[in-house]
């Protein structure tokens, strides 16, 4: 099964955020969908897209890795199901 997902990166900038995070979805199997990424200053910012295969690696599975890639870089990093994310910004 395909789920939709909201991937959020947030920190201080450094080398291989974007390697590091990529890394890890693609052993997961996911795919990028859409992605976009800023500098505040040195704070670094990302929002993707993503999506999961959960036949290849569940959503808990997957929030699990980037908890690890998030203790690694020294960065804030939050999966959400896209509709749970969807549902809670709905004006």
């Amino acid at each position: 099964m395909q789920i939709k997902t909201v991937l959020s990166v947030l920190g201080k900038d450094r080398k291989g955020i974007v390697a590091t995070v990529a890394t890890t979805l693609f052993q997961a199997g996911a795919n990028i969908d859409d992605i976009q990424q800023t500098l505040l200053g040195d704070m670094f910012s990302m929002t993707m897209l993503v999506t999961v295969d959960e036949d290849v690696c569940t959503f808990n599975e997957l929030q699990e890795r980037l908890a690890a890639d998030s203790q690694t870089l020294g960065l804030q990093i939050n999966l959400q199901r896209e509709d749970v994310f969807t549902f809670m910004y709905k004006v």
